[in-house]
């Protein structure tokens, strides 16, 4: 009750909160643009494919200048580029091909640019034929006819009902499924299905598929729309239709993953000792009898279930419970009571142990969407992992329920329930630092791993403990490409966030890998190694207070470096060697500027990453020297002997130009149309020469060599006018525009040295 009444409060809140935005919004100016230009992959179509198959896939997005290498995170998956009559390239196209051997799921596309390596996007793989939406089908007369057990590719257009139909027999059993935001559309679905005539027979507003049996054989109709009729290339969709055996449980389309999800499974889970929840068990009367340790699945289904289970236990006995059923995309809230059983005469009387519930966010998260006191991202889960401390000898009862489950009829909302004795462990999960700025950043970005050369790119690491865990995590990169360094400032013991710095050498290659990202720590004497997840933003979010941010799980890890452009600045020290100072005493490190930007404001304010020195105070450095210089003082820090890794961090505002390369080689492409043109000119004055002269014979080839000159002379003069617009384009773009930059120095390591105790 207690929990029900926080929902209903923070819904409240929820309301308050966006009608203040939006008496707000009109007034508030426009946010300074933050971070510099990063490929964003926002489109492809299709959206994915059948396993063995080969097709064609056209790609949009933000900044994908000079795009080439199309790849995935599967293998299976290989992507060239298309080739036109002409043999060239066709702009922003691939053929795609899906090996036999591919699993079925959602994998990641992503395109290598100018600027390095896009953000992904979901690419699907599954067993069905598919189709592509080429024509438009809004009305009934222009419904696409679709094949049951097949998927079709769609975009939805705004405003609009996209139409299909299917033929089923009497009695015949159908299931259409939308995959939306499942597979990062900003689409919410609303399914209908209606008679040959149109007429409604039944509706899903809810994002839930349609479960459907043929009361006649014959034609029926499929109708889509967005909840809000919106629509648009960023509205698209996958729709399935698929023939089921009566009582078949049907997956849904697969899914990306939330954030939340980043903690599940625990390492080493297997299927073996599993064992199913056993219905009726609403009632006290009716619990299942488990013994423990045990791993339970079940479902919270039909509406308003709750499953009890009862078992023995002794006092003093310590048991940790997981339930995991958000984390399996499901739309639950799982709670858990466990009460000790007792006999009072003919009654029984319980008494409460423990009442369980969420998994908190291992660090405190944005409190309206965007970065400004906190990270948009939520690596909590409405799931659950507890601790149950037996106090009394004797049967103990649990009750797991959903809290939103009481309107819910879905068998498909299933849970793992898990209960274990203390096997101490953790998970990771990393995204790009997003930074608390002081000029209105409402920007919540999704931010690829794509390094300018010298540049460093912190990317913040927070870790869900298991069963009483608290010791320090290192963290650390494999795979990376030449000329990235790595360095991971740990994650201290008993606390939740890290940081790991990703760092280009002024002079690495352009080069993309996929890389392993991972963490490791000493658990009952063993070092254990577990993988960190990396998270990004579905859209890049420019105005958080109109759109809210939407994260999700990536499926591996790209890395990339580009020497297109390099770091607006380089902060370093001044020599790459450990740092070596006594407990107690002061460090001075001197610091080398690399600028290769104006900027505006005369300093940067820096602060400090790593344990053991976060309470540096913050200090300036000249953003227009070449040098500035960092005092440590270890007696106001009381940093303890160790070794040790920081680095300095702050942001500025760049006088940012974007692609001078394009200005340089429209220049080029200018002078060079303009030289063709003259020469084509002076070629043509000497035809028209000629021709005056020429004899009654020669007359008609000299005028046909004439005309055919002038055309040249034409075709130049438009090439010379078409370069000249590219080359204004090109120099506007590069007009110096004021973007924050997150600014990180290169990682710093350092020794502290025991104090020299006194003779």
């Amino acid at each position: 009750m207690k929990k029900m009444n926080s929902i209903l409060q923070l819904r409240f809140s929820l309301v308050l909160a966006v009608s203040i935005a939006t008496c707000l919004a009109s007034s508030m100016a426009v946010a300074q643009s933050v971070c510099l230009p990063a490929p964003r992959l926002l489109t492809t179509m299709p959206m994915g494919g059948q396993v063995g198959t080969s097709f064609d896939v056209k790609i949009t997005g933000q900044h994908l200048e000079n795009a080439d290498e199309l790849s995935f995170s599967h293998p299976g998956i290989i992507a060239k580029k298309k080739l036109g009559t002409d043999g060239k390239p066709v702009a922003n196209t691939y053929v795609v091909s899906i090996a036999k051997d591919c699993p079925s799921g959602v994998h990641e596309a992503r395109v290598m640019t100018r600027l390095g390596v896009s953000t992904t996007r979901a690419f699907n793989v599954g067993t069905l034929a598919e189709v592509t939406q080429t024509k438009p089908n809004t009305t009934l007369e222009t419904a696409l006819k679709l094949d049951l057990n097949s998927i079709c590719n769609a975009v939805m257009t705004r405003q609009k009902i996209d139409h299909y139909t299917f033929v089923a027999k009497k009695g015949q059993r159908v299931v259409v499924d939308c995959a939306s935001k499942g597979i990062d559309s900003k689409l919410k679905p609303v399914l209908i299905i209606a008679d040959e005539q149109g007429m409604d027979l039944l509706v899903e507003r809810r994002g839930g598929a349609l479960d459907f049996t043929a009361p006649e054989t014959g034609k029926y109709v499929i109708k889509v729309h967005g909840l809000t009729y919106d629509g648009g290339p960023y509205y698209f969709y996958r729709i399935a239709v698929r023939s089921a055996a009566e009582k078949e449980i049907v997956p849904r389309l697969p899914s990306i993953q939330t954030v939340s999800a980043f903690s599940w499974p625990p390492a080493g889970l297997t299927d073996e000792l599993i064992r199913p929840e056993v219905e009726p068990n609403n009632q006290h009367a009716q619990a299942q009898k488990i013994t423990l340790p045990c791993d339970i699945t079940g479902s919270f289904f039909p509406a308003a279930d709750v499953d009890t289970f009862e078992f023995t236990a002794k006092k003093g006995d310590v048991w940790w419970v997981e339930v995991a059923s958000e984390r399996l995309g499901r739309p639950t809230d799982p709670s858990i009571v466990v009460q000790h059983v007792s006999v009072e005469g003919k009654k029984e009387k319980l008494t409460d142990v423990v009442e369980l519930s969420d998994i908190p966010s291992p660090v405190k998260i944005s409190s309206n969407g965007y970065s400004y006191d906190g990270p948009p991202y939520n690596a909590g889960s409405s799931d659950i992992i507890g601790k149950v401390e037996i106090k009394e000898d004797g049967i103990h009862r649990l009750q797991l329920r959903d809290l939103f489950g009481g309107t819910r009829n879905d068998p498909l909302n299933i849970y793992r329930l898990i209960i274990r004795k203390a096997a101490p462990d953790f998970a990771l999960v990393g995204w790009g630092l997003h930074m608390n700025l002081r000029n209105g950043d409402r920007n919540a970005l999704s931010k690829p791993i794509a390094l300018r050369a010298g540049a460093t790119m912190p990317i913040e690491v927070v870790v869900v403990r298991r069963d009483g865990f608290d010791g320090e995590i290192d963290l650390y990169m494999e795979n990376l490409p030449q000329g990235v360094t790595a360095a991971g400032l740990k994650i201290p013991k008993g606390k939740s966030r890290g940081i790991m710095l990703v760092t280009a050498s002024e002079n690495a290659p352009r080069g993309l890998t996929s890389a392993s990202f991972l963490g490791q720590a000493t658990i009952n004497g063993k070092t254990v190694t577990r993988p960190c997840r990396m998270a990004s933003m579905q859209w890049p979010v420019k105005n958080a207070w109109s759109e809210v941010p939407s994260p999700r799980l990536l499926a591996d890890v790209p890395v990339s470096v580009s020497n297109s452009e390099l770091a607006t600045i380089t902060i370093a020290p001044t020599e790459d060697k450990v740092w070596e100072v006594t407990a107690g005493e002061k460090l001075t490190i001197p610091l080398t500027h690399i600028r290769r930007s104006e900027f505006s404001g005369a300093n940067i304010t820096l602060k400090t990453f790593g344990a053991g020195f976060e309470r540096v105070p913050a200090f300036d450095a000249p953003l227009k020297a070449e040098s500035s210089e960092a005092v440590l003082d270890l007696a106001k820090l009381k940093t303890p002997p160790g070794e040790y890794q920081i680095a300095f961090y702050g942001y500025a505002v760049a006088k940012y130009q974007e692609n001078l390369e394009a200005v340089a080689s429209a220049k080029s492409e200018l002078e060079r149309a303009k030289i063709e043109a003259e020469a084509l000119s002076l070629e043509a004055e000497k035809l028209v020469l000629n021709s005056k002269t020429a004899s009654q014979v020669e007359k008609a080839n000299a005028e046909k060599a004439v005309k055919a000159a002038s055309e040249k002379v034409k075709s130049a003069q438009a090439a010379v006018k078409t370069a000249d617009k590219l080359l204004k384009a090109a120099t506007a773009r590069a007009k110096p525009k004021d973007i924050v930059d997150i600014i990180v120095s290169k990682p710093i390591q350092i020794r502290v040295n025991p104090a020299k105790k006194a003779k």
